[in-house]
């Protein structure tokens, strides 16, 4: 049974506690009068001092990604749960000799599923392949949210390549470990995901889609809404996957109800190839790659 809630309980995490609950090792999580104030962790994450907590989450990976040459990203989101190809095979292989009916349903799904893992990897193989010609300032590299499924796959696509690739991570309760692809130097954990949404868009010069649940629609509305209301300039909003998304969201009915212009549609495109995906990047940014 959930126990009731009460009306005084934060709704956000402390800090504090999602430490503790991280480290194995808190030994040097207790209090120390002595220490200076911005080496005492107890000090640093209370409540009081959210505000430079969050200053923190913003500095630190924008320095990073700087010093390392960093300043265009292609963002690519979807389902964290896909898998490669030859695991969902091995996959359903085992659901077959269980003959267990959902189990083989289940297994046949995460099968097609990995069809969009496996064009993730491509389209960020693509994207570090032609960008390798293109001069520093204007290299486009991949940027994830660094766990498994379709992050896991542009991550590797783009290391398949030899280009470096990035990842905002986010502490969750059931821990997100980073995806083995990543590169390790620009690998970032996050501790509010409004911090790691601003540093999605800081340098995203486009965002691919692919299909996914809560995580991946509230990252694709998010960038929508900053386009749509000017807050973000226009990049390439790119739906991978085009019978998935529009099965999943009417857009044709938000504008029957007036709930958004005729415009706005042109705010995104459906693609369903990597070669659609970064042909429609190059057309907009006229990119002369080989």
């Amino acid at each position: 049974m959930h126990s009731t809630p009460k009306l005084k309980q934060p709704v956000l995490p402390h800090a504090w506690a999602d430490l503790h609950a991280e480290d194995q090792n808190t030994h040097w999580l207790e209090p120390q009068a002595h220490r200076l104030a911005f080496a005492d962790p107890e000090f640093m994450l209370r409540r009081e001092t959210r505000g430079i907590r969050l200053q923190l989450e913003l500095l630190k990976p924008d320095l990073a990604q700087a010093e390392a040459g960093i300043e265009h990203t292609v963002v690519v989101f979807g389902s964290a749960r896909f898998t490669d190809r030859e695991t969902a095979q091995a996959q359903l292989k085992s659901a077959l000799l269980s003959e267990q009916a959902e189990k083989i349903k289940a297994a046949q799904v995460m099968l097609r599923n990995a069809e969009h893992y496996e064009n993730a990897r491509v389209f960020a193989q693509s994207v570090a392949h032609s960008c390798a010609c293109l001069p520093d300032d204007e290299k486009l590299f991949i940027c994830t949210g660094g766990g498994p499924g379709i992050m896991e796959a542009a991550n590797r696509g783009a290391t398949e390549a030899g280009a470096m690739s990035v990842a905002l991570n986010i502490s969750l309760p059931h821990e997100q470990t980073p995806n083995p692809y990543v590169t390790p130097d620009l690998s970032f954990k996050f501790h509010y995901f409004a911090l790691r949404k601003m540093h999605f868009m800081m340098r995203a010069k486009a965002l691919v889609a692919f299909p996914g649940g809560f995580g991946t629609l509230d990252e694709l509305f998010e960038v929508m809404t900053l386009v749509q209301t000017r807050k973000a300039r226009q990049v390439p909003i790119l739906l991978f996957g085009s019978d998935y998304w529009q099965r999943l969201i009417n857009m044709d009915l938000l504008v029957e109800q007036g709930m958004i212009s005729a415009n706005d549609l042109n705010l995104f495109r459906y693609v369903d190839t990597p070669e659609a995906a970064w042909q429609a990047i190059c057309e907009f940014y006229q990119l002369k790659v080989s």
